[in-house]
């Protein structure tokens, strides 16, 4: 499948689009009306008639017509006998046809302009039956139960596929209508339960119709692969071929084959679904209307409830009101009281945080806590004093102490491995998690180089060399799986390694 620039698209979103627009809307109207070549001048006559064009002169149309012959919107054709003086030769005069993609373009416009805003569709019981009829029809012309002639085979396909055409674009458009935001706004109205009822026994007849119909379709399609139907498709194939002067083009003889097949294929899917996607499109629209059905019963549940909850409770009171009564001490009054009306005067406890990991501990066990509330304005502040300057010297210089100390253990537990200025991985039986956390980090900062080389914290340059092999790095916390990595040993305190 080869795909094109649709420049017969350009004049819909051209500069000039307006004059473009009216220009070829007049051709399509000329063309319902069976009139395919127009002259200019008849154009210009109809774009005098409409807002806009009250100062439009003949050679802006020329020359729109130019614009539009040249997108492939129109075809022009020289009228050579019908010239009436000797400038009217001169000129050349055209009639103009509108092309197919300009007619679709159009047709299509005109059905979108038609529609309103919302979605559309229904859900039309009446259309799986006449379907199911069709394909009746096309298994006994299949199975040599019926004898049609050509003409007859080609409007029976034609019959299929416009009914599924209407059963799929009706179903989705009207499944997209109920899941819309106009629809979900319109049923939280209280007007919606005047025609709830009405809605939710369209919904189920349509349910309970499509169910017995689509069983009975799907029966017969699993009858009817498409290689049965290729004698079927060649009586259609034959008869569109009459109404063609062109000549037939032999590498193209099967394409209408496979289309045909493609679209039966498409309808074989959306009946019986397919290993792939599990459920079929019929069985989707099912579940589909069914939660409809659901959703329509919860938004009238949550309305009931709600004009239940604004009803007056006068008689409950009055119930209430006679149970006091009857009470024959305080205590029960005070219990019933607690029992309809909840506790008097609640208390809320405030803790920091769980001081036990334990679900089942309860938490008069633990120690009490001391809480202090801050005031809940913006403007509280805890009060600071202000502290005075402490010599952290000492302080300073112990940790300093320390960490060089710890470096130079680090330093001394490497060394140990180091043998002709190089660590071999795989020769090391055991190492302690401290420098297996260091070769790590070597190993780390290294891939961000690209010389694979680091300058490390214990003074040394290293370069690492990663080998395709794997082996196991053991510790006594341990083992490690990782490639088999060779540390040179490049430079030490600026002199150079042998390992170099």
């Amino acid at each position: 499948m080869v795909l094109r620039k649709v420049k017969e698209a350009s004049y819909l979103t051209a500069e000039n689009y307006f004059r473009y627009r009216a220009i070829l809307r007049f051709f399509y109207t000329q063309h319902e009306r069976m009139r395919e070549f127009i002259f200019p001048g008849e154009v210009f006559l109809s774009l005098k008639e409409v807002e806009g064009f009250s100062e439009y002169t003949e050679d802006q149309l020329q020359l729109d017509l130019n614009q539009l012959v040249e997108w492939g919107n129109l075809s022009p054709k020289q009228e050579i006998g019908s010239a009436r003086t000797i400038d009217e030769y001169k000129k050349k005069r055209f009639r103009y046809q509108p092309t197919p993609y300009t007619i679709e373009f159009e047709r299509l416009l005109m059905e979108m302009e038609n529609k309103e805003e919302s979605f559309g569709g229904a859900l039309e019981r009446t259309q799986f039956e006449r379907l199911y009829r069709l394909i009746q029809d096309v298994e006994e012309v299949v199975f040599g139960q019926t004898k049609k002639q050509d003409e007859e085979v080609n409007q029976l396909w034609e019959d299929v596929q416009t009914y599924f055409k209407q059963i799929v674009q009706n179903t989705s458009d009207y499944i997209a209508y109920i899941n819309s935001e106009a629809v979900e706004e319109r049923m939280q109205t209280e007007a919606f339960l005047l025609y709830k009822d009405q809605f939710t026994k369209y919904l189920r007849e349509f349910i309970r119709a499509m169910q017995s119909t689509s069983e009975q379709i799907k029966s017969v399609l699993a009858e009817l692969p498409e290689d049965k139907l290729y004698p079927f498709f060649e009586q259609v194939c034959r008869h569109k071929a009459q109404a063609r002067l062109e000549e037939v083009d032999v590498t193209n003889e099967r394409r209408p084959l496979e289309e045909y097949t493609g679209r039966w294929q498409s309808m074989q899917q959306w009946f019986r679904g397919t290993q792939s996607y599990g459920k079929s499109e019929a069985e989707m629209l099912l579940d589909r209307t069914s939660e409809s059905i659901r959703k329509i019963t919860q938004v009238v549940q949550r309305m009931g409830e709600r004009h239940q909850n604004f009803r007056s409770r006068r008689e409950e009171y009055l119930y209430l009101a006679n149970w006091f009564t009857q009470l024959e001490n305080i205590e029960e009054a005070h219990k019933l009281f607690a029992t309809a009306f909840g506790v008097e005067h609640t208390r809320h406890y405030y803790l920091q945080n769980t001081r036990s990991e334990n679900l089942y501990e309860e938490e008069w066990s633990h120690t009490p806590q001391i809480h202090i509330t801050k005031p809940g304005v913006r403007q509280y502040r805890e009060k600071t004093k202000s502290g005075a300057v402490v010599d952290q010297t000492l302080k300073r210089k112990a940790a300093r102490e320390e960490y060089l100390k710890q470096k130079a253990d680090e330093r001394k537990a490497i060394e140990q491995y180091i043998v002709n200025e190089s660590i071999e991985l795989e020769q090391l039986e055991k190492v302690e998690p401290s420098v297996r956390h260091i070769f790590l980090s070597w190993i780390g900062k290294a891939m961000g180089q690209k010389d694979r080389t680091v300058q490390t914290d214990l003074g040394i340059r290293v370069k690492v060399l990663l080998k395709d092999e794997r082996i196991i790095l053991r510790s006594d916390d341990g083992d490690l799986e990782m490639p088999n990595v060779t540390f040179k040993i490049v430079e030490e305190k600026g002199k150079k390694g042998h390992g170099a």
